[in-house]
């Protein structure tokens, strides 16, 4: 990993992730061991035009910390200054990005789960989510490289190895990676049309541990690729993206579901996560680790045990004919079809079907896909319409 990589990966981030266009600022939050990666971002943003590049390091051992000592008030206390921080990138239309991995292996291992589950800054979080349903910013997340994040992978800190799963999921290798990026955002839209041309009524997803029916909204739009803020500036949330996606019905969840890859939850790590739903509800949540860490996020508030989002992941993609389990949502999420409880897509659904679509203070998503899953659409009449099998797309 040189500096050319580097700075070829920034310059993809900032000109495809968040697409930055002159005069606009850009927002950059990173944990301290990224300061390599920063570096090149802030050059590639002042090289695209920024009048400013705000960046904010943090760092997970301080948030341990907290979390294992500080007092109960500051456990996912939200500094005014911080939320502040946040309106501001969204008053100047600006862009924000986050660059991610893990510093340690189980770093929050040991501590009150949940605790851990309360320690998201839900007041930062809110004005970020606003602000993005809105339509408010462009932004975009990338992972980095690093020693811990490498031996929670391969079990040896090889951050060369990691560095490379993360520049071919990237598209790196490719002659033009703007390009590439920009065709598949494409690719992304036509199949996210064809899905919303069916009109399925639900999806059914059957393999071990899963029996599960996601009710769809009717007329609602699905979606994949490149998103555009209200003023029509396009760009590409998450770097890598190989889903489409929609907000489901969030009444009509029925059955149970097995996790098929660990998640990473708020430094936490979730194991062999397992959740049954009644009307729309999760109503019982088991893992070998980390439930309570789940079910501390889904006493949020009223609507974060219900769905926000369906998505589906063919076997395509980069991350998963890597075969490789990063541990972050960012890649995991990209390798397999998932779920997310909490806040949903307002702008996936009809005008009449707008309150169907939920509305929370989290977003969690955790993957329910593998070869063993099979995907079935079912349609008004009860149809049942093959979309994946042993993760080869079936539709047109």
């Amino acid at each position: 990993m040189d500096r050319k990589e580097l700075d070829d990966y920034a310059r993809l981030l900032v000109a495809v992730g968040v697409n930055l266009q002159p005069g606009q600022r850009l927002l950059v939050d990173a944990q301290v061991e990224h300061a390599p990666l920063v570096r090149s971002l802030v050059k590639a943003g002042y090289a695209a035009g920024a009048p400013y590049v705000d960046v904010l390091y943090a760092d997970e051992y301080v948030k341990r910390e907290l979390i294992e000592g500080g007092p109960d008030e500051a456990v996912g206390y939200s500094p005014p200054w911080l939320v502040e921080r946040m309106r501001a990138i969204g008053e100047a239309k600006g862009a924000h990005l986050g660059v991610l991995s893990s510093p340690e292996p189980g770093l929050f291992a040991g501590l009150d789960e949940a605790r851990i589950g309360r320690s998201r800054m839900i007041e930062v979080s809110n004005v970020r989510r606003d602000l993005i349903a809105a339509g408010g910013i462009s932004w975009t997340f990338g992972g980095f490289p690093t020693a811990g994040w490498a031996t929670e992978i391969f079990g040896e800190p090889d951050v060369e190895r990691l560095w490379r799963l993360i520049a071919d999921s990237a598209r790196l290798d490719e002659d033009d990676p703007v390009e590439a990026w920009w065709a598949q955002s494409k690719r992304l839209h036509e199949r996210a049309a064809h899905m919303t041309d069916r009109g399925f009524d639900a999806l059914h997803f059957s393999g071990p541990g899963t029996d599960l029916t996601v009710g769809l909204l009717t007329g609602s739009s699905w979606h994949g690729g490149g998103l555009r803020t209200a003023w029509g500036q396009e760009y590409v949330a998450n770097i890598p993206t190989e889903e489409i996606f929609t907000s489901p019905d969030w009444r009509r969840t029925e059955g149970h579901v097995r996790s098929t890859r660990p998640l990473s939850l708020m430094g936490a790590l979730v194991r062999d996560l397992e959740l049954r739903f009644e009307d729309g509800r999760i109503v019982e949540v088991n893992a070998s680790a980390g439930a309570d860490v789940v079910r501390t996020e889904l006493e949020t508030d009223e609507q974060a045990p219900y769905l926000g989002e369906v998505a589906l992941v063919d076997g395509e993609s980069r991350v998963g004919k890597s075969g490789t389990t990063f541990f972050h949502t960012l890649y995991d999420e990209n390798a397999a079809c998932h779920i997310a409880y909490g806040t949903g897509f307002a702008f996936l659904a009809s005008e009449e079907n707008a309150a169907k679509v939920n509305h929370s203070k989290v977003h969690t998503d955790l993957m329910i896909g593998a070869p063993e899953v099979d995907v079935d659409g079912i349609t008004a009449e009860g149809e049942r319409v093959p979309i994946l099998r042993d993760e080869v797309w079936q539709l047109g």
